[in-house]
């Protein structure tokens, strides 16, 4: 009788290499080699799609897209003029490497010796007992780390070079060494090879299927799943706040949210969400909503819904968004409500928008809603991008050139807005799911906030220019350099109440960053600093009792966000009690009775409503854009 023993990788044989083919019996090898031919038809079938999307592709090739050719040769150059120094490091890397192999040959002798180098803290890569406990893969995860380590200092210190080609040398190598982790690769992941032969090859098989499904036949890209997306389905068991859609335009859907307190505060609450990706994050499920927090609290609340555009969004310019975004909400939640003021909150991308309007409104004062808005807070927002993290890597004129070639439609594709966003974490948002969908065969676990992520939108190619260049690129809001609508704008003639939420470990808006665009703004104004990051620093409800955020009682505003911090004091738990104390106080705590959505104007659907449910992979809803 054939030996059905679980296959492992024997860790007793000298080195501890694989004894993998004495393990399997005929009819497992037998059954292994099947699997393999059906991975190797499958992958025929992937390289027949990808090869006739790039012979259809009517996109030019472009051998740098993100332009880093040019700081890589300054680095090679910096490097060649300190041949001494490059010698040192190649000696020094050269004698550790030694000393790791060195190290593993004693552990084969029997002895107990310490690593020379292990993963950081929280480095899941490397989880699995193999990577410690066989001595082959302790000694390939040391080299790899200690290449890493050594790659990673010299590029953030070798040669002169200037701080653009700096970071951008530092984080397209880093991108290179998480690609580059043996954790990624079948030969060297010992989870991969031990599930390989117990499964017989159906992981890889499984693996595979997933890759086919996957991969999107009209873009070339890989949609990797992140998640269990049947799991999920807004406005089932996402984004269930009960409200109603009270307008609807070409871009947005003014959702109002219905009330569960008898009174509520005067100045109802507009929350402006970033249009680069769906509102509902501050609606997740009833645990983690802001929106329904904010509602039990007794405020009005009013949520603008961006539509997900396509090509008949073409023409849309960054002044529509202001104009038949912002400005509408704000004017319909005044009509709606009859309140004399309103309160705005805006997200990301959608707080600089609101900056650049308030600052308009600031100089417009004949406008109808200059003197209507009662206060601003800004939640992870930057209006100075003279230093503003990792995204500002991907802009200068070469990178601007590619992306708007990219968006000959008229549309800056889903695809590849998500995938950028999922480059700034790529051994978390991709290497890991490469190894778990397609190495390992398995199916995402359902976690909605990668639901979340994975839900990605388009822009319209005009707004998305706008903004990368105007912001990103030129700071011209900062500098005083930018118009809207023919007004010069000035962040320091906003003199509303303001209050600034920055995060401590946000990649995407650096704290620094926000800090820095907060100093610009005139007035009353507040800066708080929360725990945590972009997401989970800002969707943080009191009831989970995570993280801190830091307050400064005096009304001083140090030069940087170091100085600040000096005299900060730090505070346990959720930023929200603050934030709704500092409205409240602003409405004078005055209240009114509860106000139900449609009062004035007649609900138009259910929310969330119709444009949050628009997938980047789903037919388009129908809709006459010229009837509104």
């Amino acid at each position: 009788m054939a030996d059905k023993t679980a296959p492992t990788i024997d860790k007793t044989n000298g080195f501890g290499l694989p004894a993998m083919p004495m393990q399997l019996s005929p009819q497992d090898s037998a059954e292994l080699a099947a699997n393999m031919g059906l991975v190797m038809e499958q992958m025929q079938v992937l390289l027949s799609r990808a090869a006739k999307v790039q012979s259809e592709s009517t996109l030019p090739i472009h051998s740098d897209p993100f332009n880093t050719m040019s700081a890589f040769s300054e680095l090679w150059q910096q490097m060649m003029t300190h041949p001494g120094e490059m010698a040192e490091k190649a000696t020094s890397f050269w004698r550790e490497q030694a000393e790791i192999w060195q190290r593993g040959l004693q552990r084969a002798s029997g002895q107990e010796v310490e690593p020379v180098i292990e993963p950081r803290r929280g480095d899941k890569r490397f989880a699995d007992a193999e990577w410690s406990e066989n001595i082959v893969f302790d000694c390939l995860k040391q080299s790899y780390l200690h290449m890493a380590r050594t790659l990673t200092e010299t590029a953030q210190s070798a040669g002169d070079l200037d701080c653009q080609d700096r970071r951008k040398v530092e984080f397209h190598t880093r991108l290179f060494l998480e690609a580059l982790s043996p954790s990624n690769f079948f030969a060297t992941n010992p989870e991969v090879i031990r599930t390989t032969i117990e499964e017989k090859g159906a992981n890889l098989v499984r693996g595979m299927k997933h890759m086919l499904e996957d991969y999107d036949e009209e873009t070339g890209y890989f949609i990797i799943r992140q998640t269990d997306r049947d799991k999920f389905k807004v406005g089932e068991n996402m984004a269930v706040t009960p409200g109603k859609v009270i307008y609807r335009n070409a871009i947005m859907e003014l959702i109002q949210y219905e009330p569960t307190t008898e009174k509520v505060q005067k100045y109802p609450l507009l929350i402006c969400p970033p249009w680069i990706n769906k509102y509902y994050i501050l609606d997740l499920n009833p645990k983690k909503s802001m929106v329904k927090w904010l509602v039990e609290q007794g405020h009005t609340v009013f949520l603008i819904s961006w539509i997900n555009p396509d090509e008949r969004h073409k023409d849309k310019e960054f002044v529509d968004y202001v104009a038949e975004g912002l400005f509408e909400g704000m004017a319909r939640t005044l009509e709606e409500t009859g309140a004399e003021k309103l309160h705005v909150t805006s997200y990301c991308i959608g707080g600089t928008m609101t900056a650049t309007a308030l600052s308009y409104l600031a100089s417009a004062p004949d406008h109808p809603l200059s003197d209507r808005i009662a206060s601003s807070t800004f939640l992870t927002t930057q209006t100075e991008f003279s230093n503003a993290g990792e995204l500002q890597l991907f802009i200068d004129d070469q990178q601007l050139e590619y992306i708007q070639e990219q968006m000959r439609s008229g549309v800056l594709s889903a695809q590849r807005m998500g995938s950028t966003f999922n480059l700034l974490r790529s051994a978390d948002l991709i290497w890991s799911f490469v190894v778990q969908n397609y190495l390992l065969g398995r199916e995402p676990f359902p976690f909605d906030l990668l639901y979340w992520n994975s839900d990605s939108t388009s822009m319209p190619a005009r707004v998305h220019t706008y903004y990368l260049k105007k912001f990103y690129r030129d700071d011209a809001l900062a500098r005083g350099e930018l118009s809207l609508g023919g007004v010069p704008l000035d962040l320091g003639k906003i003199t509303i109440p303001t209050l600034h939420i920055a995060t401590k470990e946000d990649h995407i808006a650096p704290p620094d960053s926000v800090y820095r665009g907060y100093k610009l703004f005139g007035g009353d104004k507040t800066f708080v600093l929360a725990g945590s990051g972009h997401i989970a620093g800002v969707v943080n409800p009191p009831a989970s009792g995570k993280y801190q955020y830091w307050t400064r009682d005096d009304e001083a505003v140090p030069g940087s966000l170091d100085g600040w911090r000096e005299a900060c004091e730090e505070t346990a738990g959720s930023w929200w009690p603050l934030w709704d104390a500092w409205l409240k106080e602003l409405n004078g705590n005055e209240q009114v009775p509860a106000r139900q959505p449609g009062r004035r104007f007649n609900a138009l659907d259910e929310a969330p409503g119709m444009y949050v449910k628009v997938r980047y992979n789903e037919p388009k809803p129908e809709y006459d854009l010229s009837e509104m």
